[in-house]
């Protein structure tokens, strides 16, 4: 879904910044170039988190939106992680909306089952990976290594997002992305390896 259509002026060679500050100004163009640079990862971003693709592509232009409305407080922050911040928080305000709304559909029928315990919900996939990775030792030893690499190492795994993707998110080229992946793994392995030194964590 296209939010804004572009009426010339800017060239995908806009950086990030001048193209906010464009918006920021009103610039419909800059919007749409904007737009186009950035959906489709945000899109793939949260579809990890989110396995309703309605509540995804509301999330998705809510985002785009308000960037309309606020690129004026844009305060020079990298513009990928500015974009995830405003998706993230639209999508945490999408699912409390709709755990209300259920609440409150739902709310005769917990009355007449009331002795009955609801069903806990299996996590999915991306959140058991979550948990992996801030948690146990995968995260104590994501912890030991250094932030731009940790973060590439969200990015690519965690995320799924591909080079091209990591790089606009993060501001960096993609042949950077690349580097920091194969330095971020080596680390990791090598962080892992000394929270255990045993193979594969078997017994010594």
């Amino acid at each position: 879904m296209r939010l804004f259509r572009p009426v010339g002026g800017h060239r995908e060679k806009d950086t990030d910044a001048a193209l906010l500050r464009a918006v920021g100004d009103g610039d419909s163009a800059a919007m749409a170039v904007l737009y186009d640079r950035h959906a489709g990862w945000l899109h793939r971003r949260l579809t990890r988190r989110c396995a309703d693709p309605e509540m995804v592509r509301e999330v998705l232009q809510d985002t785009f939106v308000t960037v309309w409305r606020s690129a004026g407080s844009h305060r020079g922050q990298e513009a990928g992680g500015w974009l995830w911040t405003i998706a993230a928080r639209r999508l945490v305000d999408a699912r409390r909306a709709q755990e209300r709304t259920a609440r409150i559909e739902t709310a005769p029928m917990e009355a007449v089952r009331a002795e009955h315990e609801p069903a806990v919900a299996a996590p999915s996939a991306e959140e058991r990976a979550l948990t992996a990775l801030e948690f146990g030792d995968v995260g104590t030893a994501l912890d030991r290594i250094s932030p731009e690499l940790r973060e590439v190492l969200r990015a690519t795994v965690v995320d799924g997002l591909t080079t091209r993707e990591t790089a606009r998110l993060l501001g960096i080229p993609e042949g950077t992305v690349k580097t920091r992946a194969r330095r971020a793994r080596a680390e990791l392995r090598a962080a892992l390896a000394r929270l255990d030194p045993t193979p594969m964590g078997g017994p010594a």
